[in-house]
């Protein structure tokens, strides 16, 4: 995985974590610190996980050093705007569910 694909799942998995974290009511929100952590591993797990299925489409990047297959390795390189978009889409909908599910599983918990 390149690093900034690595990155962006990490970003967009916090953003969504405390998105979700601000949907839910105040009694079952984690906090910010929560949401952004939880957030973090949902978003780099969520991107993970559709990658080794072959739902997104991973980078592909091969050690070459001439000119002509340059171009096609930047180009396969997985940073055009169609996979950046889904990665930030698919990472920041899953740590929004993860952070979701880890607060109203405490919620019920702590409900008891």
């Amino acid at each position: 995985m390149d690093i900034v694909q690595l990155l962006i799942s990490l970003v967009s998995g916090a953003a969504g974590g405390n998105i979700a974290g601000a949907a839910v009511s105040s009694e079952k929100n984690l906090g910010t610190l929560a949401n952004t952590l939880i957030g973090l591993v949902g978003g780099g797990a969520g991107d993970f996980l559709l990658k080794a299925l072959g739902v997104l489409a991973s980078s592909g990047a091969a050690a070459t050093t001439t000119a002509a297959t340059a171009a096609t390795t930047a180009a396969s390189n997985g940073l055009d705007l169609s996979s950046i978009l889904a990665n930030i889409g698919v990472s920041g909908v899953s740590g929004g569910i993860l952070t979701a599910v880890i607060a109203l599983v405490k919620h019920a918990i702590d409900k008891k």
